[in-house]
C-alpha cells in the first residue's frame, strides 16, 4: 500500500475504535492486540517506527536476571513466560542464547549459580537450557577471550536476544495484515475534547503539510519517554494540572568487532565497579558492550554519550576482556532513553532504583497512557492496555486474554525450519520466510555491501514503510548500530534507490549529520 492510499484510508474512514500514538514497541504491540479483536485501529507515529527506545535496546529477550536479585519474582515470572511466546512467534528475529558468568572471587560461582537455578525454576516449561557449573578449562571454551587472570570459573544460563528495529517492522506488518492502519512520519499535534472527553486527534502528513481530524472511541498514549508531552495536552484542555510521570534514563551501547569475544556465547558481569550490568553480547556479525544506566533531564531524539559512560564502558571490558577494546576499536555507539515510571514520592536521582515495570493510567478525559516496561514483555503490555480499556468502557471488545499469544508474525518460518543465528552477520536470513520474494526483485545480486542488497533497500520502501535513509540503514538494514562509517559510505547508493522508488526526497544529508554520531 502506498502512502497516498494510507492517507486516502485516513481520510476516508469516519471513526476508529482506538487511534494508538506510537509506533514503538508498545504502540505497535496493542495496535496489533486490538486488530485481532476485530477493532477498528489506527496507529500514528511522529517519526519512524521504533526510531526511540525501541531500536536501541542492548537485543536481549530476558526475564531479567537482576530483577530476580531484587525479589520482584513475579516481574521476571511474567518475562520468562513472554520470553518463550517471543521466540516462538518470530524464530528468525528471536532466538536463544547462552550467557556466561565468569567468577574471579571465590563465593560468585555457587552465589549466582543458585540464583540462575532459580531463574530456571521460575521458567518452568518455558525454560530454554539449563544452568550449568564451569570449571575454568570449560568456561575458556564457552569464552576464550575471558580474562584469565584470577579466573576461577562460573555459570552459564540461557537467554534471548533479537533483531529490535525489525522485530518492530514484523509487527507493524502483522498490525496491518490484520486490518490495522499504521503511519509513519505522521505526528499528533493535537487531541480532540468533546465535553471534556476526549474523541480523537489531530494530526499532520510530515511530507505534505497536510492536517487530519481522526475521531477514535479510545485514545491510547504510548509514546515511550515522551508520554508526558501528550498528557500535558489533555491536561490543558480539561484545565488539569497533569504531574510527570516519567524520569528518563539512558543507555549506551558501543559496538566492536567479532574478534573481541571470538564466539556463540554472550558475556554477562552482574555488578561491575559501580554496581551496574556489563554485557558483551554477539549480534549480527559484530559484539554489542553495554550498557549505562545514567539520568537524563531532557529528551532529545538524538540523545549522545556522555565521555563518562564511554570511559566506563571501555574500562569495564578491559577487566573481563584478553584484549581491551579501545575507542579505535568501535564500529558504532548508539543511545537510547528508557521510560522510567516515577514513585509518587521520587525526588531522587538514581534510575536504578525506578520501576522497569509498566503503567497504565486513564486520565479524566479517558485518554489512556501506557509507559514503562520492556521490550520482551510488550505483548502482556498491549493485553493489560486493552483489558483496562475494556474495564472503562472506552471500547466494546472481547475481554480474551492472550489472543496475540499465538499469533506468529510477519516473515516467521514454519515451524521447525532451520534458522540462521542472529549471532551471525546480517543477511537474508533476518526475512525468514519471505527471502523467496526478495530473491525475485530488482538488484537481488547487486550487493551495496557483504550484508545488504539493492533489492533490500526496494523492499524496505515498498513493504516496509520506508522513507528516508535512516529508515533503510539504522532500521529495516542495522548497517548504522553496525558500523557506521561503512553505513555513511553506501549512503549515497541507498538514496538514489530509495528516491526512484518513493519519488520523495531521502533525507540524505539528515542521514550523515545523525550518522556522524554513531562515530567515536
Amino acid at each position: 500500500m502506498s502512502r497516498q492510499d494510507l492517507f486516502a484510508q485516513l481520510q476516508a474512514s469516519a471513526s476508529f475504535d482506538v487511534a494508538v500514538v506510537g509506533g514503538g514497541a508498545t504502540g505497535l504491540g496493542i495496535a496489533l492486540d486490538a486488530a485481532l479483536r476485530g477493532l477498528r485501529v489506527v496507529l500514528l507515529e511522529s517519526h519512524d517506527f521504533a526510531k526511540g527506545t525501541s531500536s536501541r535496546a542492548t537485543k536481549l529477550v530476558h526475564g531479567g536476571v537482576r530483577y530476580l536479585a531484587q525479589g520482584n519474582v513475579s516481574l521476571v515470572r511474567e518475562a520468562l513466560h513472554e520470553r518463550a511466546v517471543l521466540l516462538q512467534n518470530a524464530p528468525h528475529l528471536a532466538q536463544p542464547l547462552p550467557f556466561v558468568m565468569p567468577s574471579y572471587r571465590w563465593w560468585e560461582t555457587a552465589f549466582y549459580g543458585i540464583g540462575l537455578k532459580l531463574y530456571d525454576l521460575l521458567a518452568g516449561s518455558s525454560g530454554l537450557g539449563r544452568t550449568e557449573f564451569l570449571s575454568r578449562q570449560e568456561l575458556l571454551k564457552r569464552l576464550p577471550q575471558a580474562q584469565q587472570h584470577g579466573l576461577r570459573g562460573g555459570v552459564q544460563y540461557w537467554d534471548g536476544q533479537f533483531d529490535d528495529a525489525r522485530l518492530a517492522m514484523a509487527l507493524a506488518r502483522t498490525a496491518q495484515q490484520q486490518g490495522a492502519l499504521l503511519i509513519n512520519y505522521c505526528p499528533v499535534t493535537a487531541l480532540k475534547h468533546e465535553h471534556q472527553r476526549v474523541v480523537g486527534v489531530v494530526c499532520k502528513d510530515q511530507e505534505t503539510d497536510q492536517v487530519f481530524d481522526v475521531r477514535a472511541s479510545c485514545v491510547i498514549n504510548a509514546t515511550g519517554v515522551w508520554v508526558d508531552a501528550l498528557r500535558d495536552m489533555d491536561g490543558a484542555a480539561i484545565e488539569r494540572q497533569v504531574k510527570p510521570m516519567v524520569a528518563p534514563s539512558q543507555g549506551v551501547h558501543l559496538v566492536v568487532d567479532r574478534e573481541f569475544l571470538n564466539g556463540d556465547h554472550a558475556l554477562l558481569v552482574p555488578s561491575t565497579a559501580d554496581g551496574r550490568v556489563l554485557f558483551a553480547v554477539p549480534w549480527l556479525g559484530k559484539v554489542i558492550l553495554g550498557t549505562t544506566d545514567t539520568p537524563r533531564h531532557d529528551l532529545p531524539r538524538e540523545p549522545l554519550p556522555f565521555e563518562s559512560e564511554i570511559e566506563f564502558i571501555l574500562q569495564e571490558s578491559a577487566r573481563y576482556l584478553q584484549r581491551a577494546p579501545s575507542r579505535a576499536d568501535v564500529r558504532s555507539v548508539w543511545v537510547g532513553l528508557r521510560p522510567l515510571v516515577k514513585p509518587q514520592d521520587d525526588g531522587g536521582e538514581n534510575t536504578k532504583g525506578l520501576s522497569r515495570e509498566h503503567t497504565v493510567l486513564i486520565s479524566r478525559s479517558g485518554l489512556v497512557t501506557v509507559t514503562g516496561g520492556k521490550w520482551t514483555t510488550y505483548r502482556a503490555m498491549a493485553e493489560d492496555v486493552m483489558s483496562r480499556c475494556i474495564k472503562a468502557n472506552l471500547i466494546n471488545a472481547s475481554a480474551d486474554a492472550g489472543i496475540s499469544q499465538h499469533c506468529a508474525l510477519v516473515g516467521a518460518p514454519a515451524p521447525d525450519t532451520p534458522t540462521v543465528s542472529i549471532t551471525q552477520a546480517a543477511g537474508l536470513h533476518l526475512y525468514g520466510s519471505e527471502q523467496n520474494v526478495l530473491a525475485q526483485m530488482q538488484g537481488a545480486n547487486h550487493w551495496l555491501t557483504p550484508e545488504l542488497n539493492e533489492a533490500m533497500v526496494r523492499f524496505a520502501a515498498q513493504h516496509e514503510y520506508a522513507r528516508t535513509v535512516e529508515d533503510v540503514l539504522a532500521r529495516r538494514s542495522r548497517l548504522l548500530f553496525l558500523d557506521a562509517r561503512q553505513a555513511m559510505g553506501v549512503a549515497p547508493q541507498v538514496a538514489q534507490i530509495l528516491k526512484n522508488e518513493t519519488l520523495c526526497d531521502p533525507k540524505l544529508e539528515e542521514f550523515l549529520q545523525v550518522a556522524s554520531h554513531y562515530v567515536l
